[in-house]
């Protein structure tokens, strides 16, 4: 049976989503055609808000709906400490576990020379002008305990060489191999409060 061009087309674009098969695709979209109207035109006004309204705080990074983000402008965050985190998902999971209170730097990548990825330069850039301008004494490299990881902190510690500042990396309880976005909370709250300056 050949279905419908929307409903083709629907699928192939879920089945691009990471962790979504061309089955997972088909399913998802069989349950929006089992909804409401109104309830598809939200999922759909949802999905097209992300364009429209989502960007990237020109200060950390983070995706937000107003820039600065929420976070570079709380009055209240420690500004003296900088934990430096891979990708949007990591700031996510480490606001929601609650152990942390300074400011945040997103790299938007990581170094992985066999899957050819680099960390973008104008992040690195922007990270090294924030602590330039002062104020940071520590900067906490919060990147996956895998070889990735240690590849991209060890060129943010090489980026950063010369200027006055503590740096310091997660350290006890993120398993090897692991991902800073799927830790739990106290996972990362011993992680954070066991980091190791970086030598």
């Amino acid at each position: 049976m050949s279905l419908p061009g929307p409903v083709q087309k629907l699928i192939k674009q879920w089945s691009k989503l990471p962790g979504v098969g061309e089955k997972t695709a088909r399913r998802m979209v069989f349950h929006l055609l089992r909804q409401e109207p109104g309830q598809i035109k939200d999922f759909g006004n949802a999905v097209i808000a992300l364009t429209e309204n989502i960007r990237r705080c020109s200060v950390c990074g983070a995706i937000t709906d107003v820039d600065p983000c929420p976070i570079c402008t709380d009055p209240i965050r420690n500004r003296k400490l900088l934990c430096i985190v891979e990708s949007e998902e990591d700031c996510v999971a480490m606001e929601q576990a609650g152990i942390f209170n300074g400011i945040y730097h997103v790299l938007g990548g990581r170094l992985s020379p066999l899957d050819d990825e680099e960390i973008p330069e104008e992040s690195i850039e922007r990270m090294r002008r924030r602590v330039e301008e002062g104020g940071i004494e520590e900067i906490i490299l919060a990147t996956a305990p895998r070889i990735e990881g240690d590849l991209t902190a060890y060129a943010i510690q090489e980026a950063l060489e010369g200027l006055p500042v503590k740096i310091s990396r997660l350290s006890y309880g993120l398993p090897v191999g692991g991902s800073i976005g799927f830790a739990d909370r106290v996972t990362l709250h011993m992680a954070m409060e066991s980091r190791k300056e970086m030598s």
